[in-house]
């Protein structure tokens, strides 16, 4: 989601005249858009901060723009109190607050003087930056800001707001720019995508969109992220059985294996549930990828407890896992009534051992795929070699001398490890 934003920040910097510098030093406009999702996040954007203060000192008159999160929507008070540098803050995916301070003037006065457009950052109105126009082979939608559901670790839904889907023209329109511009691929975002349209009655559901955006001439692969295991329904299910154009890989997030944990995050489903719901996946969409999140060391988390998380990831043996270690963050459920525990260094051994877990099982999946012929896009050459996912979202390598960027080939899978793959054009 932050990428996106920070997308859309540049588009409409250099629709003002701006252009981009590698060196903040160099900058007339420096943007810092920050994650606090985890305290070192945070921690981070606290360092970054502090390291602009002597540009600030040298060339007062550089703008210092602080976004995301770290801001939220009601935060700034005490941040303008420790951060005298910044002269502007924007909440989460909002570049309004820059541009209307560097104009100088109401986005109204602009709007009546005919050149609304140029602030029409959130309407389907996307250029893309000049770097990555004809460059970028997949790009960022946000379908769905911010999260009512409140599961008590998440600070989300106290800093980007309530749960609001963009209307579907918008996302539409957006979509058509997008692959006008040389995008063949999209991924519509939300902090539960499952719930998009679910506030607008007279519009498509997420599954619904899916199929009006596979209608795209010029697009080739839609995926979307993430979801929750409450809100998904058969229709959506079957879409990505049915729909070519939709990836054939789901990101469902668990959190945890054990009930207990489970109720405590209130996450709203078992351990059980979970496991029903993979196995439907798995029948609907044969030669599905799932990917999954989980949390270790959550307040009151056992070793037993713990186990539970284990046992369940070997047995389910899902395509990826994306770890994290329990961070409190202020103004949650978890912070206000709930002991952090876990030593930090039982958090680390138990989320070593989930990794060395995975890192098997991703290794025992990918095997599977060599010698075999897969379909690969391709998005850019990295050391020499041409990257590219395959509908599964399976991370492949290819050397080639062919300029690859945006085409889906058929490849030969030709080694394979636990993070990617590499292969030969077939």
């Amino acid at each position: 989601m932050n990428e996106a934003d920070s997308q859309r920040v540049a588009s409409a910097l250099e629709r003002l005249g701006y252009e981009p510098t590698p060196a903040p030093e160099a900058a007339d406009v420096i943007v810092l858009n920050t994650c606090v999702v985890r305290q070192s996040a945070e921690n981070k954007a606290y360092g970054r901060l502090s390291s602009l203060q002597p540009i600030k000192d040298r060339r007062p008159g550089v703008v210092i723009n602080l976004m995301g999160c770290l801001v939220g929507i009601k935060n700034t008070d005490r941040l303008k109190s420790r951060f005298p540098l910044v002269d502007i803050f924007s909440p989460p995916s909002d570049p309004r607050p820059l541009i209307d301070y560097l104009t100088q003037t109401e986005t109204r006065v602009l709007e009546e003087a005919g050149t609304e457009r140029r602030f029409a950052l959130m309407d389907g109105d996307l250029v893309l930056p000049a770097a990555e126009r004809g460059q970028a082979v997949s790009a960022f939608i946000p379908v769905v800001y911010g999260c009512s559901h409140a599961c008590t670790f998440c600070i989300i839904p106290f800093r980007r707001g309530v749960e609001r889907s963009r209307p579907a023209q918008d996302v539409l329109s957006e979509a058509r720019a997008l692959v006008a511009q040389g995008v063949k691929e999209i991924t519509l975002l939300g902090q539960i995508v499952d719930r998009y349209g679910k506030d607008i009655p007279e519009g498509p559901d997420l599954a619904g969109l899916l199929r009006q955006l596979a209608g795209i001439d010029g697009l080739e692969r839609i995926r979307f992220l993430t979801s929750h295991p409450n809100w998904m329904t058969d229709e959506l299910l079957d879409v990505v059985a049915s729909e070519p154009k939709v990836c054939p890989h789901i990101e469902v997030p668990v959190q945890a294996g054990h009930d207990e944990v489970l109720a405590n995050m209130k996450r709203g489903y078992t351990a059980e549930d979970y496991r029903r719901l993979v196995e439907k996946i798995r029948q609907r969409i044969p030669g599905v990828s799932i990917a999954t999140d989980v949390i270790v060391g959550f307040p009151g988390e056992t070793a037993d407890q713990f186990q539970a998380t284990y046992d369940l990831l070997a047995e389910l043996k899902l395509d990826v896992a994306h770890l994290a270690r329990y961070s409190s963050r202020p103004d949650t459920v978890a912070t206000r009534r709930m002991v952090d525990d876990v030593p930090a260094a039982e958090k680390m051994r138990r989320f070593r051992e989930l990794e060395s877990l995975q890192e098997g099982i991703v290794t025992e999946i990918h095997a599977r795929h060599l010698n075999r012929q897969v379909e690969v896009l391709f998005e850019e050459k990295v050391k020499g070699r041409w990257k590219g996912r395959t509908p599964t979202n399976k991370l492949v390598f290819v050397s080639s001398d062919e300029n690859l960027r945006g085409q889906i080939r058929q490849v030969t899978i030709t080694r394979t490890g636990p993070w990617s793959m590499q292969a030969d054009l077939a």
